[in-house]
């Protein structure tokens, strides 16, 4: 991997991510941009709940579903140029330019996958997958050495579904300045785990899964990906390395090498899971067969600094909002209002699904 770190017209950090050692990143972005403003993020503490909220009225002016050949996440080509100068890219990462958090309230990247707009990542080949894990590895790391950062978070929404405004195949990373309030609850579960059993309740999770094998959905060498017995949404799978890691920096080899294989087909499965499944077939998009799956795609990593940070386990969780062809899962009172989920689809039935669906 060779890593090229420039700047963009407004000062923002633009980083490319290149399979080949000679690749040259030279590009100069000559948009006549105002300097980035890194302090309009105003986090808020929530009284009666203790967790944080990101004010970021900025945001309203973001980019909103540009028109064809105006995509800002595209390569800089034929006199037009956008948020990457370059007129080609592998994986090209960048500060937000329209970020939720910012200056001493943390910081938002965009990560782009690759340079084809009409591509996902279930698209990308074993290198090019592997070259992502790379990005998140290396971003995950710097970030965390950031003043205020207490949580990195890796992700990628996929789908006009989920609320995704750009189509180009992207993910983003935010670096908080607080312990996120889902690995915090998970963290004090851990801790409680610990007291009573003197195990991790991570290590205890996939050895469950494994024995009962009825919710695994792909078992690999290092990685083992299941529908979780109390899974939220209709379509959910986590994923887990066998070695239980606090990051990705902390992923071993041969963890490593093998999670683009795993992860492409769980990624291709779910394209594939509401194509002819219970003899219904949702309508087909020109040239691509039946619509993608939305998703979002998340990586839970050890916060930063935390009393218990040595009992987490980094892990992937991957769901949709779709229930079945045509419907979505929305959330309503009880998951909005209550935060307790009502799933419609069983999750031996969803790993039933995602196994009978699978490409191998």
């Amino acid at each position: 991997m060779k890593k090229t770190a420039t700047r963009l017209a407004d000062g923002r950090e633009l980083l490319y991510y290149d399979s080949r050692d000679d690749a040259v990143r030279d590009a100069v972005d000559p948009r006549p941009l105002d300097a980035a403003d890194r302090s309009t993020t105003d986090i808020r503490r929530d009284p009666l709940l203790g967790d944080s909220v990101a004010i970021a009225s900025h945001r309203q002016t973001r980019t909103y579903h540009p028109p064809p050949g105006q995509c800002p996440l595209c390569p800089s080509r034929d006199g037009r140029h956008t948020e990457i100068p370059a007129a080609d890219y592998d994986v090209a990462v960048f500060e937000n330019r329209f970020p939720a958090l910012a200056g001493d309230a943390g910081r938002c990247e965009v990560v782009c996958f690759t340079d084809d707009h009409d591509a996902s990542f279930a698209d990308l080949d074993e290198e090019r997958a592997a070259l992502v894990l790379d990005a998140w590895t290396d971003r995950s790391a710097e970030l965390a050495t950031h003043p205020g950062v207490e949580q990195v978070f890796c992700f990628e929404n996929r789908g006009p579904e989920i609320g995704v405004t750009l189509g180009h195949p992207h993910g983003q990373i935010y670096a908080y300045p607080f312990v996120t309030p889902r690995t915090e609850r998970m963290l004090a579960t851990a801790a409680a785990h610990r007291k009573a059993t003197g195990r991790n309740v991570f290590e205890d999770t996939l050895d469950a899964e494994r024995a009962d094998g009825r919710r695994v959905v792909l078992d690999g060498r290092h990685w083992t990906a299941f529908v979780p017995y109390a899974a939220h949404w209709p379509y959910e799978v986590h994923l887990y390395p066998h070695r239980r890691a606090l990051g990705l920096s902390d992923l071993d080899d041969a963890a490593r090498a093998e999670f683009p294989r795993i992860y492409l087909e769980l990624l291709r499965r779910f394209d594939r899971i509401f194509d002819g499944g219970d003899g219904l077939k949702t309508p087909a998009t020109p040239g691509r067969g039946a619509p993608p799956t939305p998703y979002i795609s998340a990586w839970h990593q050890a916060p930063v600094h935390h009393t218990h940070r040595g009992e987490f386990g980094l892990h992937l969780e991957l769901f949709t909002n779709r229930r079945t062809p045509g419907k979505l899962k929305f959330l309503a009172g009880s998951e909005s209002g209550m935060n307790v989920f009502i799933n419609d689809v069983p999750p031996e039935s969803a790993a039933e699904r995602l196994r009978e669906v699978a490409s191998e």
